[in-house]
């Protein structure tokens, strides 16, 4: 007889993994995003956490996704203070070297912070609110707000666009039927 958490586990695995590489990749390029993708679901998992649904396991595993991402970085930079104190400037790796899809935009997400970096993504690519950027991520929504300012001045000026936070919000349509989408 399966376990209750069974299920979810091959939904988030299974059909969802698709949309949890995607997030992973924008986070930290394709060469990181597997690793970063199953290291989040064995974490989420291993303790056989109790998920009501799996929208909720799902926004629990982006959360690991995140919070994974952000100690890689860490770990990355502490690792490059170390070699610019050692090693001979020659032997310091590029930290966008590797990054596939537009060169440009791969470039630009490169020099944001792991958190603006995080929020811009989850804010735009994900088409998350801020509330839910914020509960993923585990802020308040004020330091999302700043984040995502932050990390669109530096797009902005990176890409050489005007692009605000204003303009880049989903815009209601009225559907046929009078609702509101």
């Amino acid at each position: 007889m399966p376990s209750r958490w069974e299920p979810v586990l091959h939904e988030v695995a299974g059909a969802r993994r698709g949309r949890l590489l995607a997030f992973a990749e924008m986070l930290a390029g394709a060469n990181h995003a597997e690793d970063l993708v199953q290291e989040a679901v064995i974490a989420t998992f291993s303790k056989r956490r109790g998920f009501d649904t799996v929208a909720q396991a799902e926004g629990y595993v982006r959360r690991a996704i995140a919070s994974r991402y952000v100690d890689m970085v860490r770990k990355d930079s502490a690792e490059r203070s170390r070699m610019q104190r050692t090693a001979i400037p020659e032997a310091i790796p590029d930290p966008t070297e590797g990054l596939g899809g537009d060169a440009a935009v791969d470039a630009a997400m490169a020099s944001l912070s792991p958190r603006e970096r995080a929020c811009v993504a989850l804010r735009y690519l994900e088409d998350l609110s801020v509330r839910d950027t914020a509960q993923t991520l585990g802020l308040s929504e004020g330091t999302v707000k700043r984040y995502v300012s932050d990390g669109l001045t530096k797009l902005n000026t990176a890409l050489g666009t005007h692009d605000t936070a204003e303009s880049l919000e989903t815009t209601h349509v009225v559907t046929t039927d009078g609702g509101l989408r």
